[in-house]
């Protein structure tokens, strides 16, 4: 179960990526007094939580209603999170289109949108948590651990973008491309093994 716990803990870690998620704040954000910032924050990883904590309690529940397995819901995340690893190991941080972040620029409020979803409880996020949700049904009290680790990750990114401000002047833009390009690298071996799981797992109930 250690083994289950710290990966599932590294997989949201890297797809809502504390550091790489603070320039993007500043972006949308940084013209807002302290105090502004701080409500955003608060407001959005309550949204973002909520929205996690739903598809972990019901995600499962609402494939099994559109007919789809596990096991290819499994391949389709560790495709789509190899996309957004790629995107991570080159710097395309960039996880708006472009109305979206015109958008984003002029409105009062952005803890909903675009920082709270799409940014935080996006596609990779929602699709981790159904994934582990998954793997963690063989352990005792699997949704909970799932819950408190979803629960841990957006405390470690509530503290991040909290400070985020210190943090852009120390880390820099270089210093926090690289931590998100040495996490790209990890999320790319947890997508291809989320892939490969997914692969045999639909060949051995084919074959069975």
């Amino acid at each position: 179960m250690t083994s289950f716990i710290l990966r599932a803990f590294l997989t949201l870690f890297v797809v809502l990526d504390p550091i790489g998620l603070v320039p993007i704040f500043m972006t949308l954000a940084g013209k807002y007094p302290a105090k502004v910032q701080m409500h955003i924050i608060r407001q959005a990883i309550l949204v973002a939580g909520g929205i996690l904590f739903v598809f972990a309690l019901f995600g499962n529940n609402l494939l099994r209603y559109l007919g789809i397995s596990v096991e290819a819901f499994q391949v389709a995340a560790g495709v789509l999170l190899l996309k957004i690893a790629v995107d991570m190991v080159f710097a395309q941080l960039q996880r708006e289109t472009k109305a979206e972040e015109s958008e984003a620029q002029t409105r009062t409020d952005i803890s909903v949108f675009p920082l709270g979803t799409p940014l935080i409880a996006g596609p990779g996020a929602l699709a981790s948590i159904l994934v582990l949700q998954g793997e963690a049904a063989i352990y005792p009290f699997g949704t909970a651990i799932i819950l408190g680790i979803t629960a841990f990750v957006l405390l470690l990114l509530y503290g991040s973008l909290a400070i985020a401000q210190p943090l852009t002047r120390w880390l820099g833009r270089t210093g926090i491309n690289v931590i998100s390009r040495v996490l790209g690298i990890l999320l790319a071996a947890l997508a291809v093994q989320y892939a490969i799981d997914g692969i045999l797992a639909l060949i051995k109930k084919t074959l069975l």
